[in-house]
């Protein structure tokens, strides 16, 4: 329990650590909340400087996320890891470091995944490009990438309740992240 109280303190501050905002900083792009969603994970990157600055900070975050994992999976009981993740997101969207106004964290938890399941965080990136491609909305495909991912999760960890319980609150983080895009598609669909 130990190494527990000690971890998630490190993945809160570790998940703080936003690159997007830092590299738009050091070269002088500003902020990346300050365009499109607001937010400064992957996808808004794009949007304003390109896929190949979209791909360095996908990479990034996975990074720091897989790197947090492992450390997880090495000194802890396998389901207690769940909450080490948690507080990844955590700190990704809510970064001590700046402002408490982050990410939405699919990034993150897509490296966290790769760490502990990579088979289901490959099945979770080509659920995002299938249902992409047939909706051309950029959260339905996360969500379905987060649910395909929640499941490896679950399943690594053989359906324990800490693992179960621990990735139920990672899935509800990320999806009332994206409260804005559900509520924004509900307000077009009424108005359509």
């Amino acid at each position: 329990m130990k190494i527990l109280i000690w971890l998630l303190p490190l993945a809160y501050l570790a998940g703080s650590v936003n690159f997007s905002i830092i590299l738009f900083k050091l070269t002088g792009k500003g902020d990346p909340r300050n365009s499109f969603s607001g937010n400064a994970g992957t996808a808004n990157v794009v949007r304003q400087s390109g896929y190949a600055w979209g791909v360095l900070i996908l990479i990034l975050d996975m990074g720091r996320a897989a790197l947090i994992a492992i450390l997880a999976e090495m000194l802890l009981r396998d389901g207690l890891c769940v909450w080490v993740g948690f507080f990844l997101l955590l700190g990704n969207r809510y970064p001590v470091f700046h402002g408490f106004k982050g990410g939405k964290g699919v990034a993150t938890y897509l490296g966290f995944t790769a760490a502990v399941a990579p088979v289901f965080a490959a099945a979770s990136c080509l659920a995002w490009v299938l249902v992409y491609a047939a909706f051309r909305i950029t959260f339905i495909g996360s969500f379905f990438m987060i649910a395909v991912m929640g499941f490896g999760i679950m399943r690594h960890y053989d359906w324990t309740a800490v693992a179960v319980t621990g990735t139920v609150a990672c899935l509800s983080l990320i999806v009332h992240a994206h409260r804005s895009n559900i509520t924004g598609l509900l307000s077009k669909q009424k108005n359509a």
